[in-house]
């Protein structure tokens, strides 16, 4: 089964995820998150299925995250805000993101990776 990685080309982590998965022949489908940023029911079902808080989904240390003080406008939202202001705008969103439909992994950590994406 192919992966959906949302990526952005521009973004260090990223280009490490997509050498790591050319490395290990996992095959993969690249969606540009800033030209093609996921839904807000889409970024619903990511972090469903990640089991991690909507929080984790965050580009902490971008610009954006920043100049638009998000730190302050999620603290107190709730699941579906943080949603809707993650889906306008993929530069604040973590990534790279993976997913099979089932499992998603947030960041690139090569010890998460393999774990999750070689052995299933």
């Amino acid at each position: 089964m192919t992966l959906t990685f949302y990526w952005y080309p521009k973004c260090g982590t990223c280009q490490k995820a997509k050498k790591w998965m050319e490395e290990n022949e996992v095959a993969y489908e690249p969606v540009h998150i800033v030209e093609e940023p996921p839904s807000k029911q889409m970024i619903l079902e990511l972090i469903d299925k990640s089991g991690l808080p909507a929080k984790k989904f965050f580009n902490t240390s971008g610009k954006k995250y920043r100049e638009l003080n998000i730190k302050d406008k999620i603290k107190d939202a709730g699941t579906e805000e943080m949603a809707e202001i993650l889906a306008s705008d993929g530069m604040l969103i973590k990534r790279p993101i993976v997913t099979d439909g089932e499992q998603v992994t947030v960041g690139f950590k090569e010890d998460t990776f393999r774990d999750v994406w070689l052995e299933r």
